[in-house]
Protein backbone atom coordinates (compact mmCIF):
# COMPACT_ATOMS: atom_id res chain seq x y z
CA UNK A 1 0.00 0.00 0.00
CA UNK A 2 2.87 2.31 0.72
CA UNK A 3 4.73 1.71 -2.07
CA UNK A 4 1.41 2.43 -4.22
CA UNK A 5 0.99 5.90 -2.56
CA UNK A 6 5.11 7.06 -2.68
CA UNK A 7 4.46 5.69 -6.41
CA UNK A 8 1.64 7.68 -7.25
CA UNK A 9 3.53 10.93 -5.57
CA UNK A 10 5.91 10.62 -7.05
CA UNK A 11 4.24 10.57 -10.72
CA UNK A 12 1.68 13.25 -9.56
CA UNK A 13 5.05 15.51 -8.43
CA UNK A 14 6.34 14.66 -12.08
CA UNK A 15 3.32 15.19 -13.80
CA UNK A 16 3.54 18.83 -12.12
CA UNK A 17 6.99 19.76 -13.28
CA UNK A 18 6.44 18.84 -16.95
CA UNK A 19 3.19 20.83 -16.93
CA UNK A 20 5.60 24.01 -16.04
CA UNK A 21 8.76 23.37 -18.09
CA UNK A 22 8.56 26.23 -20.68
CA UNK A 23 7.22 25.31 -24.80
CA UNK A 24 9.78 26.81 -27.02
CA UNK A 25 8.81 28.18 -30.27
CA UNK A 26 10.94 29.48 -33.01
CA UNK A 27 9.82 31.06 -35.93
CA UNK A 28 11.96 32.96 -39.34
CA UNK A 29 15.49 32.09 -40.74
CA UNK A 30 16.79 29.09 -39.51
CA UNK A 31 20.24 28.82 -40.21
CA UNK A 32 21.09 25.46 -41.30
CA UNK A 33 23.83 25.26 -43.24
CA UNK A 34 25.24 28.63 -42.97
CA UNK A 35 25.11 31.51 -41.18
CA UNK A 36 24.06 35.56 -42.49
CA UNK A 37 27.00 36.57 -40.67
CA UNK A 38 29.51 34.50 -42.88
CA UNK A 39 28.76 36.58 -45.58
CA UNK A 40 31.76 38.40 -47.28
CA UNK A 41 31.69 41.81 -47.83
CA UNK A 42 32.45 43.27 -50.72
CA UNK A 43 32.77 39.37 -52.54
CA UNK A 44 29.48 38.10 -52.63
CA UNK A 45 26.61 39.51 -54.85
CA UNK A 46 22.98 39.00 -54.66
CA UNK A 47 23.06 35.73 -56.14
CA UNK A 48 25.39 33.78 -54.07
CA UNK A 49 23.64 34.97 -50.79
CA UNK A 50 21.03 33.82 -52.24
CA UNK A 51 22.28 30.43 -52.99
CA UNK A 52 23.84 30.53 -49.31
CA UNK A 53 20.65 31.42 -47.36
CA UNK A 54 17.94 31.38 -49.62
CA UNK A 55 15.51 34.03 -49.91
CA UNK A 56 15.39 36.84 -47.51
CA UNK A 57 12.58 37.42 -45.20
CA UNK A 58 11.94 40.63 -46.35
CA UNK A 59 13.56 43.47 -48.45
CA UNK A 60 13.38 47.12 -47.51
CA UNK A 61 10.26 49.15 -48.38
CA UNK A 62 11.93 51.82 -49.62
CA UNK A 63 15.05 49.93 -51.29
CA UNK A 64 15.07 46.48 -52.84
CA UNK A 65 18.68 46.16 -52.50
CA UNK A 66 18.48 45.88 -48.56
CA UNK A 67 18.14 42.28 -47.15
CA UNK A 68 16.85 41.38 -44.28
CA UNK A 69 17.04 37.88 -42.55
CA UNK A 70 14.94 37.39 -39.13
CA UNK A 71 14.37 34.68 -36.44
CA UNK A 72 13.07 34.61 -33.50
CA UNK A 73 12.48 32.40 -30.53
CA UNK A 74 9.43 32.71 -28.06
CA UNK A 75 8.93 30.49 -24.55
CA UNK A 76 5.42 30.24 -22.82
CA UNK A 77 5.17 28.34 -19.33
CA UNK A 78 1.99 26.83 -19.05
CA UNK A 79 -1.13 29.02 -19.03
CA UNK A 80 0.74 32.80 -19.15
CA UNK A 81 1.81 34.99 -22.10
CA UNK A 82 4.42 34.19 -24.45
CA UNK A 83 7.61 35.95 -23.99
CA UNK A 84 10.17 36.43 -26.67
CA UNK A 85 13.48 35.01 -25.50
CA UNK A 86 15.48 35.88 -28.38
CA UNK A 87 15.27 37.57 -31.72
CA UNK A 88 18.03 38.61 -34.67
CA UNK A 89 18.06 40.38 -37.82
CA UNK A 90 20.58 40.26 -40.33
CA UNK A 91 20.61 42.71 -42.55
CA UNK A 92 22.50 42.59 -45.87
CA UNK A 93 23.19 45.66 -47.94
CA UNK A 94 24.09 45.66 -51.71
CA UNK A 95 25.40 47.77 -54.06
CA UNK A 96 22.74 49.31 -56.36
CA UNK A 97 25.31 48.80 -59.51
CA UNK A 98 27.88 46.15 -58.88
CA UNK A 99 24.90 44.47 -56.66
CA UNK A 100 27.94 43.07 -54.12
CA UNK A 101 27.85 43.18 -50.44
CA UNK A 102 28.10 46.21 -49.08
CA UNK A 103 27.59 45.55 -45.79
CA UNK A 104 26.09 43.21 -43.24
CA UNK A 105 24.73 44.47 -40.12
CA UNK A 106 23.58 42.14 -36.96
CA UNK A 107 20.98 43.13 -34.67
CA UNK A 108 19.24 41.66 -31.36
CA UNK A 109 16.25 41.77 -29.06
CA UNK A 110 18.70 44.28 -27.16
CA UNK A 111 19.11 46.52 -30.06
CA UNK A 112 15.02 46.82 -30.53
CA UNK A 113 13.46 49.93 -29.12
CA UNK A 114 10.28 50.05 -27.64
CA UNK A 115 7.21 52.49 -29.38
CA UNK A 116 4.50 54.28 -28.02
CA UNK A 117 1.47 53.07 -29.17
CA UNK A 118 -1.36 55.60 -29.10
CA UNK A 119 -4.60 53.06 -28.13
CA UNK A 120 -6.87 56.00 -28.57
CA UNK A 121 -9.73 55.89 -31.37
CA UNK A 122 -10.14 58.23 -34.01
CA UNK A 123 -13.63 60.03 -33.59
CA UNK A 124 -16.49 59.78 -36.39
CA UNK A 125 -18.70 61.71 -38.08
CA UNK A 126 -22.07 61.57 -36.08
CA UNK A 127 -23.36 61.07 -33.05
CA UNK A 128 -23.77 58.10 -30.07
CA UNK A 129 -27.50 57.01 -29.61
CA UNK A 130 -28.40 56.61 -26.21
CA UNK A 131 -30.37 53.52 -25.17
CA UNK A 132 -33.51 55.25 -25.13
CA UNK A 133 -32.93 56.14 -28.97
CA UNK A 134 -31.96 53.21 -29.66
CA UNK A 135 -34.71 51.53 -28.08
CA UNK A 136 -37.41 53.31 -29.56
CA UNK A 137 -35.70 54.50 -32.83
CA UNK A 138 -37.79 52.29 -34.99
CA UNK A 139 -40.80 52.93 -33.24
CA UNK A 140 -43.14 54.33 -36.30
CA UNK A 141 -41.27 52.98 -39.09
CA UNK A 142 -44.03 50.02 -40.31
CA UNK A 143 -41.84 47.25 -39.21
CA UNK A 144 -45.24 45.73 -37.93
CA UNK A 145 -47.57 47.05 -40.12
CA UNK A 146 -48.45 44.90 -43.28
CA UNK A 147 -47.19 46.00 -46.11
CA UNK A 148 -49.28 47.74 -49.57
CA UNK A 149 -46.84 46.01 -52.21
CA UNK A 150 -48.99 42.73 -52.80
CA UNK A 151 -49.55 43.74 -56.74
CA UNK A 152 -46.21 44.43 -57.45
CA UNK A 153 -44.71 41.76 -59.88
CA UNK A 154 -42.04 40.10 -58.39
CA UNK A 155 -43.97 39.45 -55.12
CA UNK A 156 -45.83 36.32 -54.02
CA UNK A 157 -48.79 36.41 -52.13
CA UNK A 158 -48.13 36.59 -48.51
CA UNK A 159 -44.25 37.22 -48.40
CA UNK A 160 -43.21 39.88 -46.11
CA UNK A 161 -39.25 40.97 -47.10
Amino acid sequence: MFRRAAFAAVALGLMTTAGCAPITSYSGFQAIESDPKDVAVGTDTKSTVRAKLGSPSATSTFDPNVWFYMNQVKQRVAFRKPQVTARNVTAITFNKDSELVESVNAYTLKDGKVIAFNGRETPTRGRELTVLEQLLGTVGRGGMLPRDDEGVPGTRPGDRN
